[in-house]
C-alpha cells in the first residue's frame, strides 16, 4: 500500500484517500484491484456507480479524515479514518 504521504495521482495533485477493491491477509497483495481516488474537501453522499459494497482496503492521506456511512445518503452507522 502507498504511505499516507505518497497519495498523489499522476498529475501530482494531493489526494485525501484511495479506496481499493481487493485486500489480502498478505501485505504485499493489499491495496490492489480497482482504485477510487478521493480528492480533498470531497462531500459525496453516495458511492460512485459500481462501488457500493466493494471497497475492502483504504489509505488516508496526512492531514485528512475520511468518514464513511453504512447506508446511503449519509445514514446509518459512521466510521472515521485518518492517516
Amino acid at each position: 500500500c502507498p504511505t499516507a504521504a505518497d497519495l498523489r495521482p499522476a498529475n501530482g495533485t494531493r489526494l485525501c484517500a484511495q479506496l481499493y477493491t481487493d485486500d489480502s491477509p498478505y501485505y504485499d497483495q493489499c491495496c490492489s484491484g480497482d482504485v477510487l481516488e478521493v480528492p480533498p474537501n470531497s462531500d459525496v453522499p453516495y458511492m460512485p456507480r459500481g462501488w457500493s459494497g466493494r471497497a475492502s482496503s483504504l489509505v488516508v492521506g496526512t492531514r485528512c479524515e475520511l468518514t464513511v456511512w453504512s447506508r446511503r445518503a449519509k445514514r446509518g452507522n459512521s466510521r472515521r479514518f485518518n492517516a
